[in-house]
């Protein structure tokens, strides 16, 4: 596992450690791998997920510390969503 996963599965399972997640969001990082969240929690995996978040690394690297906002990062086309909006608004708010 790269580093940039095993970071991120870190921190994301800290922000959402004790809080219910009933969906499945996959985080696709170009040229990395995947993390999914979903109801049993957060691991690297690419398999398929409600919603699907694309960005590169260090794009994710920089939402996840907090240093972007990620509906502003969306509105600028530098991350891409693929599928139940629905779904990424419930992980943003989960995440905030």
């Amino acid at each position: 596992m790269s580093d940039i996963l095993e970071t991120a599965v870190s921190a994301l399972s800290s922000k959402i450690d004790g809080q219910s997640f009933d969906a499945s969001v996959k985080f696709a990082l170009e040229g990395v791998g995947a993390i999914r969240i979903d109801e049993s929690g957060v691991s690297v995996d690419d398999g398929d997920a409600d919603c699907t978040l694309s960005a590169d690394p260090e794009l994710f690297q920089a939402i996840i510390e907090g240093d972007t906002n990620p509906t502003a990062a969306f509105m600028t086309g530098k991350l891409k969503i693929d599928g139940d909006m629905s779904v990424a608004m419930k992980l943003g708010s989960l995440l905030a």
